[in-house]
């Protein structure tokens, strides 16, 4: 039998790794559930433990002393205001978390710590990418590009290891992740299902608020409940000692596909002309940075080749959200439908428009993992209705109910 710590456990990754061991107690005899606030009800192989993240690695050592266990999850994450912020605060917090099992004495005791991250690992946020990504691919560390803390934790984390030759590491790379989580609306499926069921209260057709461009480029996208069982696996398989992995559902999709599911899961349809004319919430950014794919450009043949990276709304959500139609909308339908009334303005628009707003193709591949014996799939379709149905079930979007197959319902009314 074995011991867990989670920390950031009421998150979109960290809640569904937590879940995914409560459903094993005859694995894992003790799970440590580390968060600000307790969120979800835990079966009984799960202890919540409340944890500053902020404090220091002494002060934590306090709120940690009856807490040890042969696995870590490190899933917890701090949003700032710029990529300078996010490098101090957030690789802070992961240097004086493991400096606090250092001075509590769990640190000998750890086999293993596992990492979450992102796909921000490749620079998907500063614009166009090389495509498929891959584990090998060089880092951006040079004075070009913003600071990543990705790149500080990973650094921090080896280095403990090291220091600790009893731990090895694993780092995931998640990317557009999918999932539900109390509190957290900084995902795609609550954003997405908000503006569909708006739109519907407004009576008009379900229109795609992104980029035309991104409309029929392809993205990867991770499930959060598949992600927990990479952690498990990764955790306990020795070959995967000391790796970094992509983790992502296994198949690329594009929203050209995805849309008219989104639609038809949702009750509507999507408005046949959706890009005809243009919205007077229209907005184009381009991205401030080089796009990471230059970095290589030279090398792959594409030197000169390379354009501009941006994002483009034919709706800007984050306009659209503070529309005074908009939000009386919102306010009938939660009356009527008994729904979270603050889950529309939690909700992350900008989060949104950027992600779909996106000129360049998301790639990602899996074949390390695979080479190294996982297994695990998930339809990427799939895992947005069973987190839309997550979120109707919460409260957060009205209940609509369908018969047949969710890619191509037949909604009642």
């Amino acid at each position: 039998m074995s011991s867990a710590i989670v920390v950031g456990a009421t998150g979109i990754l960290g809640r569904e790794i937590v879940k995914e061991m409560g459903k094993e107690p005859a694995k894992w005899k003790t799970v440590h559930a580390l968060s600000r606030s307790q969120k979800d009800s835990y079966p009984s192989n799960v202890v919540h433990h409340h944890i500053n993240l902020l404090d220091s690695a002494a002060d934590m050592a306090k709120s940690l002393k009856d807490v040890g266990a042969d696995y870590v999850f490190f899933a917890a994450y701090f949003q700032q205001e710029s990529e300078e912020k996010e490098w101090e605060v957030n690789g802070d917090m992961l240097a004086n978390f493991l400096g606090a099992l250092e001075i509590s004495g769990a640190a000998g005791k750890i086999k293993r710590v596992v990492l979450v991250t992102g796909a921000k690992q490749y620079g998907v946020h500063l614009g166009q990418v090389k495509n498929p990504m891959i584990e090998t691919d060089e880092w951006l560390r040079d004075s070009t590009w913003p600071p990543n803390f990705y790149y500080r934790q990973q650094d921090i984390l080896k280095l403990f290891c090291e220091k600790h030759n009893n731990a090895s590491w694993v780092v995931t790379y998640p990317n557009d992740v999918i999932g539900f989580a109390k509190g957290n609306y900084m995902n795609l499926a609550s954003s997405i299902g908000i503006y569909a069921a708006v739109s519907k209260e407004l009576g008009q057709d379900l229109v795609w608020p992104g980029s035309e461009t991104f409309y029929t480029r392809f993205d990867s996208f991770t499930s959060s409940d598949l992600h927990a069982r990479f952690c498990l696996w990764a955790a306990s398989e020795p070959k995967a000692a000391n790796q970094a992995f992509n983790v992502v559902n296994g198949d690329v999709q594009s929203w050209q596909d995805l849309w008219p599911r989104v639609a038809r899961r949702l009750g509507m349809k999507v408005k046949p002309d959706q890009f005809a004319g243009k919205s007077d919430l229209a907005s184009t950014t381009p991205l401030d940075f080089p796009p990471p794919i230059t970095l290589v450009a030279k090398e792959i043949g594409l030197e000169g080749k390379i354009g501009e990276s941006e994002t483009a709304q034919r709706i800007n959500l984050a306009r659209w959200s503070q529309q005074d139609a908009v939000k009386q909308a919102w306010n009938r339908l939660a009356e009527r439908e008994g729904l979270e009334k603050d889950a529309f303005e939690k909700a992350t628009w900008a989060f949104l428009d950027f992600i779909l707003g996106r000129n360049f193709d998301l790639v990602i591949s899996m074949s390390k993992a695979r080479d190294m014996g996982w297994t695990g799939y998930q339809d990427i379709w799939k895992s947005f209705s069973d987190a839309f149905g997550e979120l109707e079930a919460a409260n957060i979007l009205p209940k609509v109910h369908w018969v047949g197959e969710p890619s191509g319902c037949t909604c009642l009314p």
